[in-house]
């Protein structure tokens, strides 16, 4: 057996080559250690030593623009675009298939921009290392990248300067997306309302009427003075051995530099002498609810640690649940339906804002919404805290700095970005991740008298550096917009020669034909299918049956938490009950349960859980897509201490929910607004679900819960008045009853010690019950479908019905996904059609495969793409290519776990069917695939006849579309 012995840690004062060691730190929190290092060209770095396979690296810049062109954000883009070690026309797209990464990506924030990766192989972590630093240190920065991906005017019909000339670029369309939504819009104006002297006044990702202001030139001098060693935070996470990460480094990019001093340092924002008021109007429609009110303050500086964690706190105990002193009032007004975006504490600002308010507005409610905030207020300062509040919400900070989970988000980067927020600003990084002298001087000070009354006082009532913030819809406004753009292109194009007329032609082919040029990505390094582990995850489970009740215990080093999971099998469920399982889903946990009301059992959850969770899904078999069935799974975790509370909890929201008239019409507003606003930032997921539903019973139930039919049908029930509320509980008392019938599933996930935890609780609440239910739902007739919402790009997708997961063509399916979208679609959708993004995947499980773009400004184009997927796959592929698209493949089949999910998805995928020895045999499947495969498959099963289709939109598609043969049906959001 061999033992792998890890370095030792380096000491306080060492040096390692031209890194001195300035501080090192136990994190046993977490069981790591942080080691602060900085070089002599002024990088500074950060290495959390801790235990883990999955291995993080990320670079961080300082970058603080001066105006709204989108130079920051443009730049993330272009230095990913070829470098001069790795001269390829897209080395970061080209990595994602030749990497078993867990997470890649590059962000721009409004003071910051950030390359992050993770994966679980050291080769991997290596290879995108070099790849990583030389792209962000050496990019080739191309004038015709910066044209494809920033802006660039270009005639409709590119090589015709007698077509229409307009603006075109990949960001610029993005932005002009993202400038749609009325969450992003908020976020920018509170920027440029509560810092309006500093950089955060400007749009970071781009203003699309700004955009066409930037020059290659100040893109090539915003990275010289910003992308540079003296402005570099460098993050290491995982069992790494640091200094041969530290040599690479040195050799790759501090080797190649000198010292540099740039002023990336941001000021104090001045104070205001009394309170502003800014109105901003975003693209909407909703007149009558559109409108949003946030009042908001600027507070101290966030590198102050024990104000950050007063103030989260603080925030926490005013809004953190239904219950919170601050946030019932706001929606027991009924002014509004829901909170306003961005209310709460934030910190992502050298000066931290607290803001709250109220969405679901009409016009003029900003006085009401405004006196209604100071006013709770101030009645919550006079009246002081209920102690058990700020306990409460102290339990929540305990668990969160307890939990160590890679669910949503790799937990490597989750503790990067923890730090970076004080190292940034030039505060202490380790106040990032450890708080433990912050609670206890908290705790101190809170045995000693009144902590949060007087900041209430100090900070928010008494300063007047406040600014009421109105969001109104403008239905203008985009027609105003489509018109401004083109008055923008007349004005900058006013004095075009007929040389200039022939140089935008030129460019453009130009443009085309290095985008036609078949980009050779050997010198990139890769990993090969010898990597891709053969095994799949196999965690060791106890089970038991209860009664009904089927339990499986499972060890797992948790931290002293305790996850359950309890998934209740249904039995038949009426067609007129199907759509309102997900508002049973959602209303269950926020309303109240066994003769406590909402706020009584909000208050209870908050004091002794980390949270609960309710959830509806639909599953199947491995080998056969009609055999269906319904769930709805109840879960939540807990401090070991309050274990036994937590199982009393999910008892009661099981087994006696209680529901009010009152309270659900205050649920049903909510969840409208929340499922509105996501129409316009996740539009490409609306239409691929609406597609999928044409082709699949699976999917069509999907769309039933969460898709555009989802979001009428709910519409439809809150203007219904009280006789839609009154039958919608009458429906949610059969659904209580339907979930008494079914069959239960217990996962119980915790340490040895708690394992053995009583559940009988929750298994005694379930009696002889009825058989496992199998819907049989129709797939959605009408034809493709359009959404038609307040957004200037399309969401585009098609979708077909294939085989089941235990069928020999599924591997092929899953590794031809992967394939499209690195190979095909992100050329022909972003780079040639300048489409954000534009996917293809594959739903093994459900046997639907989709095609998708994301902020398009094309429709038919890109439709005539998803049908010449056939002409491409005849086309020049080779090993390469397919290598790549069953490395990308076998991605999705190893899912990154951490002891609060390995369990589950282990307990319920065996009950499911899908055992390890059943993924392991479609592995071996899938790396067997052949390139005859794929061209078969889509012969097969892709078929033009075979296909759904649907959009989110605008505008009526089908005056561009009736060419193709495809006629939608249209309707309005």
């Amino acid at each position: 057996m061999t033992v792998t012995t890890r370095p030792a840690l380096p000491a306080p004062g060492d040096r390692l080559g031209r890194y001195t060691v300035e501080r090192v730190e136990a994190l046993p929190e977490m069981q790591g250690t942080l080691v602060l290092l900085r070089h002599e060209l002024g990088a500074r770095h950060a290495h959390v030593a801790r235990e883990d396979d999955n291995l993080a690296f990320g670079v961080t810049f300082p970058t603080v623009p001066k105006d709204s062109t989108g130079v920051a954000h443009i730049l993330e883009h272009v230095v990913l675009m070829g470098s001069q070690q790795y001269p390829v026309a897209d080395p970061f797209f080209a990595m994602l298939p030749r990497s078993l990464n867990t997470f890649m990506n590059a962000m721009t924030a409004s003071d910051w921009t950030t390359y992050p990766f993770s994966t679980r192989n050291e080769q991997d972590y290596f290879n995108l290392l070099g790849v990583y630093l030389d792209a962000t240190f050496f990019p080739l920065m191309r004038y015709e990248s910066f044209r494809q991906d920033g802006h660039r005017f270009e005639f409709e019909t590119p090589d015709d300067p007698t077509s229409t000339l307009k603006l075109q670029g990949v960001v610029y369309n993005e932005m002009k997306g993202a400038m749609a939504s009325p969450g992003a819009v908020m976020y920018r104006s509170l920027g440029a309302a509560l810092y309006p002297d500093l950089t955060y006044a400007n749009n970071s990702g781009g203003a699309p009427e700004h955009i066409p202001g930037l020059t290659y030139e100040d893109l090539r001098a915003f990275h010289a003075a910003h992308y540079h060693p003296s402005n570099a935070f460098f993050y290491t996470y995982g069992t790494l051995d640091l200094t041969r990460v530290l040599d690479e480094i040195e050799a790759h990019v501090m080797s190649k530099f000198s010292p540099q001093t740039l002023d990336v340092s941001i000021p104090d924002q001045p104070n205001f002498s009394q309170p502003r008021r800014m109105e901003v109007g975003y693209p909407g429609t909703d007149v009558e609810r559109g409108g949003q009110v946030l009042v908001a303050w600027k507070l101290g500086h966030t590198t102050d640690p024990d104000h950050n964690l007063r103030w989260s706190v603080l925030s926490d105990v005013l809004l953190g649940n239904p219950a919170a002193p601050l946030t019932r009032p706001l929606i027991e007004s009924g002014l509004g339906s829901a909170l306003a975006d961005l209310t709460g504490y934030r910190d992502s600002f050298r000066e931290g804002a607290f803001a709250a308010g109220l969405k679901g507005l009409s016009a003029g409610q900003a006085d009401e919404v405004e006196a209604l905030v100071l006013g709770t207020l101030r009645q919550i300062a006079d009246e002081g805290i209920d102690p058990t509040l700020i306990e409460s919400s102290l339990h929540q900070f305990e668990i969160s700095q307890r939990e160590v989970s890679n669910s949503g988000f790799p937990y490597a980067l989750q503790v990067m970005f923890r730090l970076l927020g004080p190292w940034l600003y030039g505060g202490d990084p380790v106040t990032g991740l450890r708080l433990e002298a912050e609670l206890e001087r908290l705790r101190a000070d809170l045995a000693a008298g009144r902590v949060f009354e007087p900041m209430i006082e100090r900070e928010l009532l008494d300063n007047p550096h406040r600014v009421t913030l109105v969001l109104r819809p403008d239905p203008e406004l985009m027609a105003r917009t489509e018109q401004s753009e083109r008055e923008l292109v007349e004005r900058l194009s006013a004095n075009f020669t007929e040389e200039d007329h022939a140089r935008i032609v030129a460019e453009s082919l130009r443009l085309k034909e290095l985008q036609e040029q078949p980009s050779d990505p050997s010198v990139l390094p890769t990993l090969t299918l010898n990597d891709v582990p053969a095994t799949v995850l196999r965690v060791p489970y106890d089970t038991e049956t209860v009664r009904r009740a089927l339990v499986g215990r499972v060890p797992q080093p948790t931290g002293g938490l305790v996850y359950l999971d309890v998934q209740v099998r249904l039995p038949e469920v009426p067609e007129d009950l199907l759509g309102t399982l997900p508002l049973y889903a959602y209303a269950v946990t926020r309303s109240g349960a066994a003769g406590q009301d909402y706020l009584a059992l909000a208050r209870r959850i908050e004091a002794v859980t980390g949270g609960v969770s309710a959830s509806v899904g639909v599953g199947g078999q491995p080998g056969d897509l009609d055999a269906l069935r319904l769930s709805l799974t109840f879960g939540g975790k807990a401090l070991s201490r309050n274990a036994a509370a937590l199982v009393d909890v999910l008892r009661d929201l099981i087994a006696a929910p209680e529901f009010t008239r009152e309270r659900l019409d205050q649920l049903l507003k909510q969840r409208l607004a929340g499922l509105k606003a996501s129409v316009v930032n996740a539009g490409s997921a609306y239409a691929e679900r609406l597609a999928g539903a044409q082709v699949s019973p699976a999917a069509r139930i999907e769309e039933e819960f969460s898709g555009l039919t989802a979001l009428t049908a709910l519409t439809r029930i809150v203007e219904g008045g009280e006789a839609e509320v009154d039958a919608l509980l009458s429906r949610f008392a059969r659904i209580r009853d339907l979930i008494l019938q079914g069959e239960p599933l217990l996962c119980l996930t915790a340490t040895p010690e708690d394992a053995a935890l009583d559940l009988a609780p929750i298994t005694a609440t379930f009696g002889e019950g009825e058989a496992v239910g199998r819907p049989q739902p129709g797939t959605l007739a009408g034809g493709p479908q359009a959404r038609l919402t307040d957004s200037p790009v399309a969401f585009n997708a098609v979708a077909w019905q294939t085989v089941p997961y235990t069928h020999p063509d599924s591997p092929a399916l899953l590794v031809l996904s992967r394939l499209l979208r690195s190979e095909y679609l992100l050329p022909e959708l972003r780079e040639k059609g300048g489409a954000y993004g534009g996917s293809a995947a594959f739903d093994a499980r459900a046997g639907v495969f989709t095609m998708s773009s994301y902020r398009d400004p094309h429709v038919a184009r890109t439709y005539e793409v998803f049908r010449d997927v056939p002409t491409f796959l005849a086309g020049d592929l080779g090993a390469r290519e397919l290598t790549e698209a069953i490395l990308g493949a076998s991605k999705t089949l190893d899912p990154l776990t951490s002891p609060d999910t390995a369990g589950r998805l282990r307990f319920f995928g065996d009950q499911a069917g899908y055992t390890p020895e059943v993924q392991e045999a479609y592995k071996a499947r899938l790396l067997a695939v052949t390139l005859d495969d794929l061209r078969r498959v889509t012969a097969e099963w892709l078929t033009p006849e075979r296909a759904g289709y649907a959009l989110v939109a605008g505008k009526d598609p089908n005056a561009e579309t009736e060419a193709l043969g495809l006629h939608f049906e249209v309707q309005s959001v």
